[in-house]
């Protein structure tokens, strides 16, 4: 592939970055970071590249009780973060350390992660559960524009992106609450890309109802997706085993898995039950490890 790049450039602002897309152009171009997609997946038809790693988006910050994460964050930088270690049980550094090897981690960015549409992409699943939104800097109005995660993946490797920048990943504050989160993959090896992966998160009182449920699941359909039905039923409602049951059925109904070289779509189907039956009873444990602990 390498050898069909008839140009390389670095800029230093969004906006020029931007400029570089704009046509007339000749050949196709690309945006990267860490490059590491762009390497595998070996696009013979991309004529230039432009650089965005001067452009000062590798940042995690506090913000309105949830963080913004600068798309060139690598996810080392979340793997390690202190903050995001301690945010929604660590969900998201989990999801980060669990993304290839470290010398990909050392590389690869959020924001490519996102960006590349992957439907196994492993922070996917948790932003979708945090209810993530993304900012966009466009190549035709000025300014920024910002998409909820839900809204961002067309299908596989489709996003809204266009010709846009992905600069910013915005996660707002948690629902209030005593509440824990749980990140699931299953992989081949355990830096190989997911087979299944699972993002939930719950809410439960005293007597065990919850309050409210977030369910996000990667690599079972076209895009990630939210299990929202299964949400539903857990909402307002005891957790105990025979609703779990009836959740993990659900679960298995909303997905929508193909086969393919790492796995048929049956056992994807039946995993995707069992990730979210584990997800949700470490989640159970945890706050009922608070509960105690109160």
């Amino acid at each position: 592939m390498a050898n069909r790049i008839e140009a390389f450039y670095r800029p230093t602002t969004i906006a020029e970055a931007l400029r570089f897309m704009r046509p007339p152009r000749r050949g196709k171009g690309r945006f990267v970071a860490g490059g590491t997609d762009l390497i595998v997946q070996a696009d013979r038809s991309v004529r230039f590249v432009v650089d965005i790693g001067r452009l000062g988006l590798s940042y995690i910050q506090a913000r309105d009780g949830g963080y913004a994460i600068g798309a060139t964050t690598s996810m080392w930088d979340i793997e390690h973060s202190p903050a995001l270690k301690k945010f929604s049980s660590g969900i998201l550094a989990q999801a980060a350390a669990s993304s290839g090897s470290i010398q990909l981690r050392n590389m690869a960015t959020i924001g490519g992660n996102l960006a590349n549409a992957s439907p196994a992409a492993d922070l996917a699943s948790p932003l979708l559960a945090l209810d993530a939104d993304v900012v966009m800097a466009g190549p035709a109005a000025p300014g920024r524009r910002t998409v909820p995660l839900s809204e961002f993946f067309l299908g596989v490797r489709k996003t809204v992106l266009k010709g846009s920048l992905l600069v910013e990943i915005l996660i707002p504050a948690p629902p209030r609450g005593r509440a824990a989160w749980s990140f699931q993959k299953l992989g081949r090896t355990l830096s190989d890309i997911s087979v299944v992966n699972v993002a939930a998160g719950i809410q439960l009182d005293r007597q065990g109802r919850c309050a409210w449920a977030r369910i996000a699941l990667g690599a079972v359909a076209p895009t990630p997706l939210r299990a929202r039905q299964a949400e539903e039923m857990l909402t307002g409602n005891t957790l105990d085993r025979a609703l779990l049951e009836r959740v993990c059925r659900k679960v298995s109904e909303e997905v929508r898995p193909v086969t393919d070289i790492r796995s048929t779509a049956e056992y994807r189907r039946e995993m995707s039950a069992v990730l979210v039956r584990h997800a949700l009873e470490e989640c159970a444990g945890r706050i009922a490890y608070e509960l105690k602990r109160a």
